[in-house]
């Protein structure tokens, strides 16, 4: 049987096979393939998918940020839909961020949480993924909410740099990069290790596009389900909802 059709036998599409495949390759990779980290042990194997995550969470704000300026220049709804699903996407990330940051530091720090300038960073995002997905359930749907919200989109984006480059600027308990170092990228790392985080990388950037397009489809869905009952209503009045 083929791949199209074992994407049909599972009712998924090919390309969420291709992300289901990938991250039992991960799994593998990550917790039995790649060598057991000398100082931290086993523990540390939570960092091929604590760092995949949060760079799935940095690129989906920025996503966001991008469609709300093109929204805000062109106006088109499809934009407003890109940023909406990739902060709906991009928040599931940034919580298994926040989630596997202190079941990975309680053992190798002694502590659940420190307000050390990466963490504080990344809390403040969390915090703005909520206000914004918060403002998308309880906002109106008018054309005043929608370009608040790109705004926020946009704003949201400054707190990005300071997550991504907060151990080079300030000094904290948080661990340099392994990934971005001055002797190339990954070069802090054994190539067993980097190989292991680079497929759990490539597999979770995946995965956030599967879910972003199943979630833009939806979306869609949703509109022209709105069209057809506006227009059923518009032709039968008092028709709809009885």
């Amino acid at each position: 049987m083929n791949m199209a059709g074992i994407a049909a036998r599972l009712r998924i599409s090919p390309f969420g096979l291709i992300c289901l495949v990938g991250l039992v390759a991960s799994l593998y990779l990550s917790l039995i393939w790649a060598p057991r980290e000398r100082v931290m042990g086993d523990v540390q194997r939570i960092m091929y998918f604590h760092v995949a995550s949060a760079w799935i969470a940095e690129f989906a704000f920025v996503l966001v940020g991008v469609s709300s300026v093109i929204y805000l220049w062109l106006r088109e709804r499809r934009w407003d839909i890109v940023a909406y699903s990739a902060a709906e996407v991009g928040f599931v990330f940034c919580c298994f961020v926040m989630i596997t940051g202190p079941i990975w530091g309680k053992p190798v720090w002694g502590t659940w949480w420190t307000w050390d300038p990466r963490l504080t960073f990344s809390m403040i995002l969390w915090l703005i993924y909520v206000a914004y997905l918060m403002l998308r359930v309880y906002g109106d749907d008018l054309p005043q909410v929608k370009t608040f919200l790109a705004v926020l989109g946009i704003l949201g984006t400054i707190d990005i740099p300071f997550i991504h480059f907060a151990t080079l600027w300030w000094r904290g308990l948080h661990p340099d990069s392994l990934v971005m170092t001055e002797e190339g990228l990954g070069a802090g790392m054994e190539v067993d290790m980097r190989i292991a985080l680079g497929v759990s990388a490539v597999v979770f950037t995946l995965l956030f596009f599967y879910l972003m397009s199943r979630r833009m489809a939806l979306e869609r869905l949703r509109d022209e389900t709105e069209a057809l009952r506006e227009r059923v209503e518009h032709r039968h009045p008092g028709s709809v909802g009885i």
